[in-house]
């Protein structure tokens, strides 16, 4: 018997295919968002002594105390406020596991939920199982910017969530105050909430750092902030992640998150807890450790007749390749992994709508010499 498909329309993510294809062609991979480089020393000695000492039996659901009140206090050396450990963070199995129980809480059938195009490709799934609706309002290159004129005409009686991602994965923009100014001023009035996945936090290189959906009183009494340890600690195999909301959305939301995962792994929720507690400087850091990637790699690039476009966040630079072929994306970057020796992704995947722009991503969380490597390969182009 063959089930009657809830996804026809999804296949293997093109994450998954682009490794593969980097595997079998013994290719760089720059697709996939992960480093090929450690996290943190103590991080790994600290997972071994919990799992040592015993604590290997399940966490609480809402996650380990110790790590829910490390997070209230690094949110408050971060944004200035204090969620309540108890009643306001939630560990979940990674960044995706806390988006995808948020959009399970909120969302009914024929509710209407708003996100900008390019979008991260674990939205429309996760909006499509709730029975909703995705509106998709896409943004241009090279700024991405929102129309504000057109969101707010996007808004409708059924509108029931807005999806923000900053920084923003792939396009490597971000927003800042004034950005959440105008989506208060276009949902003030409406019974709209907003999930907002933050998991490149600490990876903004603008002057003045990363704006959250935190920071805005307003937005925050209505909304969901996810972020990921898996970024932050270069561990994303740990899969682990959080969620920050009012109490009345935390508590919709554990009610997911109970019968999606119901805990998170105990000895990693305790491993974290101390690393927040002993090394803050590592999460402070990271914009500057990453800074020096982004510009090495641009550095490598700028030989090549790749157009590069500003990386304002995450560990993702877009490339123009107008000057090198006429392909379409898709095309392009399996030609780039079988003839260059170098894996990206196109962002025509994470659009519905034509996306005409001849753009590709490549990640630079990589060890230096595997940038130079990369970089030189490009630049043979």
């Amino acid at each position: 018997m063959i089930p009657d498909s809830k996804l026809p329309d999804l296949g293997t993510t093109i994450f998954t295919q682009m490794s593969a294809l980097a595997a079998e062609h013994g290719a760089i991979n720059l697709s996939q968002g992960f480093p090929d480089f450690d996290g943190p020393a103590y991080l790994k000695e600290r997972l071994a002594h919990h799992v040592a000492s015993g604590a290997n039996q399940y966490a609480p659901m809402a996650g380990t105390p110790a790590l829910r009140r490390a997070i209230a206090a690094k949110t408050r050396l971060q944004h200035g406020l204090e969620p309540h450990p108890e009643r306001e963070i939630t560990i979940t199995a990674g960044a995706t596991e806390a988006l995808y129980a948020a959009i399970t809480a909120l969302v009914r059938p024929g509710d209407e939920v708003v996100c900008f195009d390019p979008s991260y490709d674990s939205y429309a799934p996760a909006v499509t199982l709730a029975g909703g609706r995705l509106v998709r309002l896409p943004l241009s290159p090279p700024g991405f910017r929102p129309d504000w004129a057109q969101f707010r005409a996007s808004l409708s009686p059924h509108t029931r969530l807005v999806i923000v991602n900053t920084p923003h994965n792939p396009t490597a923009t971000v927003w800042q105050a004034d950005d959440f100014n105008q989506l208060w001023q276009a949902i003030a009035d409406h019974n709209i909430f907003v999930l907002s996945d933050e998991v490149y936090e600490h990876i903004c290189f603008t002057p003045a750092g990363h704006s959250s959906v935190l920071h805005h009183a307003n937005l925050r009494e209505r909304a969901i902030a996810v972020s990921s340890f898996g970024k932050t600690y270069h561990m994303t195999g740990w899969k682990v992640g959080y969620a920050i909301a009012p109490p009345a959305l935390t508590e919709e939301l554990r009610k997911v998150h109970q019968y999606l995962t119901f805990s998170v792994n105990t000895p990693a929720q305790l491993a974290l807890a101390d690393m927040l507690e002993a090394h803050p400087e590592h999460w402070r850091q990271l914009p500057e450790f990453y800074r020096a990637k982004r510009d090495r790699f641009a550095r490598a690039l700028a030989g090549s007749r790749f157009k590069v476009l500003p990386s304002l966040g995450t560990y993702f630079l877009l490339v123009d390749y107008g000057a090198i072929s006429e392909l379409d994306d898709l095309a392009f970057a399996r030609w780039l992994t079988e003839h260059a020796g170098v894996a990206a992704i196109p962002l025509s995947v994470f659009c519905e709508g034509p996306f005409p722009h001849k753009l590709v991503r490549l990640c630079f969380a990589k060890q230096d010499d595997t940038l130079d490597e990369a970089g030189a390969r490009l630049c043979r182009l």
